[in-house]
C-alpha cells in the first residue's frame, strides 16, 4: 500500500471544499464557523482509496486549505507535507489573486507533482471553458504542472462530470511520486490539537518521516516534554503503527492540550536538537514588492510552524526581487529545523509572499553579523563570508553534508549524536557513509566521534611538538604525564580525547613516541642530567638511604648541594616519580628500601602479636612519635595496618 498527501491550492470560493466532498465523500469544513460562512478558514482533512494501474492500493490522505488571503497562514500550516497538490482553479473565475499566491508558495516549497483542476465546469459553455484551459495553461507553463500527466482536467463538483477522469490523472500521478522514508527518524508537526472524551489529548499532523508505533515515547520540540502513544489512528481507522506520508492522529499521554500547540513537532526523545538560528538559502519571487534588506524582520513558515524571523545576508546589502542569496535566518522562537526543510518567508507588514528556500544548516557557526564584529579589516571580511559561502554552497550536495560538518569542528570532531541531530540522518546511515568516505581518506570514525582524515596527522603533529618542547625545557624529567600532555591538547586546541588516544596510539605503532606508564617521551630519552646534577642525584639518593626511618629534613639535604634549589626540586620530582623516594607527608620522604624494610619488620610482628599500638611501634622501630604517627598513616593507607581505635591491627 503506498500513501500518498495531496493538497489543494486555489483561490477563495473556487470549489476547494466541494471537490474533496465529492472525490471523498467527506466534509472537511469542521468548524461551525465556516458552515455559517460558507469558506473554509482552516484546514480540513479527508481520506480515500484508490487502485493503481498495478493494482496496488493508493491511500489518499487529502489536506484541504482556506483560499482566502486573510488565511494563508492557515494554509500554509498544512501544505507543508504533500506530496502533489490539486491547482483549483474555478471556470468561471479563472485565474484570481490567491491562485498566484498558492501557486508561488507551491513552487517556493518544491512540490514537484501536481494536476490542475478547472471547478464549476458547468457553470459556464464550452467555448468559454476552452479559453479558461488556455489561460491557465499559459499560465502554468515553463513550471512543475507543465507536463503530460499533469495536466488540466475539468470537473464539477455538482453533476459529477470529470470526476472518474480525475480520479484517472491522480493515480497516473501518484505512481510517480517518491513514498515518504518510513526507515528514517519520526518527525510529526502537529497541525491541530483538541481533547476527545473517553480518550484526553489528541493531536494530528502529516507524518513526514519515518514510523510511529503505539505505546512509543516521543518527544515535543520546542520544549523537551515527554509523551506516550496511547493510540495511534491513520485515516481515521485504529492501527499499531503510522508510516511517513500518512495523516497520523496520536492519542497521546503526558500532555494536556494547553501544553501542546499547532506548530510543535514530535519526535524520537534525546535526538534533536531546536535551533533559534539557521542558515538558508533563500528565493525572493520576482513578485516581492520591494527588495528586502538586511536585518529585516519577515514572517517565517516551516511546516506547521511560523514565527519571526530577522534576515542577515551574507556578502550583501539587500536581495532583490528575483534574485538568490544564501541568509542566515535569526528566530524569535525555537523551532526543529533539519537540512532540507522548505520554508515560506511573507512580508511583516503588508503581510504578502515573498520567498522561500531550503535549511542548509540549522546548527550554524560564525554567521554575517559575528564576521563583522570579528574581522577589523574589508578584505578579512570578506575573506570570511566567502568562506562561509562556499560552506553553505558545499551544504546544498549531499555527499558534502556530513564532511563539512565534520571539518569544520576540526580537532573536536562530531560526536554521532552530534551528526544524528544536525543531518537528520539515522546512525547507521551516517556509520555506512563514514565507512565510505574514510576509504577514499575523507573521514575517520574514532569510537564514536568522527574526524577530518587529515586532522589526525595534524593532532600527530602537535604531540611531537608539544613533547619535544617538553624534553628541551624539562630535560630531568624522563617523560611528559599523559594527563598533563591530554591538557595541553586540550587547551590550545579543543582535541577531544578520542583524537588524541588515536594519535597518540599511531604515533606509538610508528615508534615515534615511546610510552611507559603514565609517561610519554621521545624514543630513547630519559632524563639528561649534567655531570653536577647526577652527582647531586647520588647525594639525595644516599642521604635518605643510610639516615633508615630517622630521615633528616629534605631542605637541610638540598642545602648541601652544589646546583640551585630549582634543579634540586626537580631532582627530587624524579626521585619521587622513579619511586626511589616516596614522600608519606607534606614534610616527609622516605627512601624505598627503608620502607620496604618497615613493611616486613611489622608483618613479622604479626607472629606475637596481631595489635600495636604507638608506643610498641616506637619500640620496635627506635623512631619518636614525630617520625610514628605518619609511618603508622603510611602503613595504614598501604594495608599493611588497619586502625582500630588507639591501637593498629597488623593484616
Amino acid at each position: 500500500m503506498k500513501s500518498i498527501i495531496i493538497g489543494t491550492a486555489g483561490h477563495i470560493d473556487h470549489g476547494k471544499t466541494a471537490l474533496v466532498k465529492a472525490l471523498t465523500g467527506i466534509d472537511a469544513d469542521r468548524l461551525e464557523e465556516e458552515k455559517r460562512r460558507g469558506i473554509t478558514i482552516d484546514l480540513g482533512f479527508a481520506h480515500m482509496d484508490l487502485t493503481g494501474a498495478d493494482g496496488e492500493t493508493l491511500r489518499l490522505g487529502f489536506v484541504d486549505v482556506p483560499g482566502h488571503e486573510r488565511f494563508v497562514r492557515n494554509m500554509l500550516a498544512g501544505v507543508g507535507g504533500i506530496d502533489l497538490v490539486l491547482l483549483v482553479i474555478a471556470a468561471d473565475e479563472s485565474i484570481k489573486p490567491q491562485t498566484r499566491e498558492h501557486f508561488d508558495i507551491l513552487q517556493l516549497l518544491g512540490v514537484q507533482r501536481g494536476i490542475t483542476v478547472l471547478t464549476k465546469s458547468d457553470a459556464v459553455d464550452a467555448e468559454t471553458l476552452d479559453v479558461v484551459r488556455l489561460e491557465v495553461e499559459d499560465f502554468l507553463r515553463g513550471t512543475f504542472l507543465d507536463t503530460p500527466k499533469s495536466r488540466v482536467v475539468a470537473v464539477s463538483s455538482l453533476t459529477g462530470a470529470g470526476l472518474d477522469d480525475l480520479k484517472g490523472t491522480i493515480v497516473a500521478v501518484a505512481a510517480e511520486a517518491e513514498p515518504r522514508d518510513s526507515r528514517a527518524l519520526a518527525r510529526l508537526p502537529i497541525d491541530r490539537v483538541f481533547t476527545m472524551k473517553g480518550f484526553g489529548t489528541v493531536v494530528t499532523g502529516t507524518l513526514i518521516s519515518g514510523t510511529i508505533r503505539k505505546e512509543e515515547e516521543l518527544e515535543v520540540f520546542p520544549g523537551g516534554r515527554r509523551v506516550r502513544v496511547r493510540g495511534v489512528q491513520v485515516h481515521g481507522q485504529a492501527a499499531e503503527v503510522a508510516m511517513a506520508g500518512q495523516r497520523t492522529a496520536l492519542n497521546l499521554a503526558g500532555a494536556s492540550i494547553e501544553e501542546l500547540a499547532r506548530g510543535m513537532t514530535l519526535a524520537p526523545p534525546e535526538t534533536f536538537v531546536t535551533t533559534e538560528q539557521a542558515d538558508v538559502r533563500l528565493s525572493l519571487l520576482r513578485s516581492a514588492p520591494r527588495p528586502l534588506k538586511n536585518r529585516a524582520r519577515v514572517h517565517f513558515h516551516c511546516y506547521s510552524a511560523e514565527t519571526i524571523a530577522q534576515i542577515e545576508i551574507y556578502g550583501n546589502k539587500e536581495i532583490k526581487p528575483g534574485e538568490r542569496a544564501f541568509v542566515r535566518l535569526v528566530l524569535a522562537e525555537p523551532m526543529l529545523l533539519l537540512p532540507g526543510d522548505r520554508f515560506i518567508l511573507r512580508q511583516f507588514s503588508p503581510v504578502v509572499t515573498i520567498g522561500g528556500g531550503v535549511v542548509l544548516d540549522a546548527t550554524p557557526v560564525m554567521g554575517p553579523k559575528e564576521i563583522r564584529k570579528t574581522e577589523r579589516t574589508a578584505s578579512a571580511t570578506n575573506a570570511a563570508v566567502s568562506e562561509s559561502l562556499k560552506i553553505l554552497e558545499a551544504f546544498e550536495r549531499r555527499g558534502a553534508i556530513l564532511t563539512n560538518r565534520v571539518a569544520r569542528r576540526g580537532k573536536r570532531g562530531l560526536s554521532l549524536t552530534e551528526a544524528v541531530a544536525e543531518t537528520g540522518w539515522r546512525r547507521d546511515e551516517i556509520a555506512e557513509l563514514t565507512a565510505s568516505d574514510a576509504q577514499e581518506g575523507v573521514l575517520i570514525r574514532v569510537q564514536n566521534r568522527l574526524f577530518a582524515e587529515h586532522e589526525v596527522k595534524l593532532a600527530q603533529n602537535s604531540l611531537l611538538d608539544a613533547v619535544t618542547t617538553f624534553h628541551k625545557k624539562d630535560p630531568l624529567r624522563p617523560g611528559m604525564a599523559r594527563g598533563e600532555l591530554l591538557e595541553d591538547m586540550t587547551r590550545a586546541f579543543a582535541m577531544a580525547q578520542e583524537l588524541f588516544d588515536e594519535a597518540l596510539s599511531s604515533l606509538a605503532k610508528e615508534k615515534k613516541l615511546e610510552t611507559s606508564g603514565d609517561l610519554i617521551r621521545l624514543p630513547g630519552h630519559g632524563a639528561v642530567m649534567k655531570d653536577e646534577e647526577a652527582e647531586s642525584k647520588k647525594k639525595i639518593e644516599e642521604a635518605f638511604a643510610t639516615a633508615g626511618l630517622k630521615v633528616p629534613a629534605l631542605y637541610e639535604v638540598l642545602a648541601g648541594l652544589k646546583i640551585d634549589k630549582a634543579r634540586a626540586q626537580k631532582i627530587v620530582t624524579l626521585l619521587l616519580r622513579e619511586r626511589v623516594l616516596v614522600k608519606i607527608s607534606d614534610e616527609m620522604v622516605f627512601h624505598r628500601g627503608a620502607l620496604e624494610d618497615l613493611r616486613k619488620l611489622v608483618v613479622a610482628q604479626k607472629s606475637k602479636t596481631p595489635k600495636m599500638d604507638v608506643a610498641l611501634f616506637k619500640e620496635l622501630t627506635g623512631v619518636s612519635r614525630k617520625y610514628a604517627i605518619p609511618l603508622l598513616e603510611f602503613l595504614d593507607r598501604e594495608r599493611v595496618t588497619r586502625r582500630v581505635g588507639d591501637a593498629r591491627e597488623i593484616l
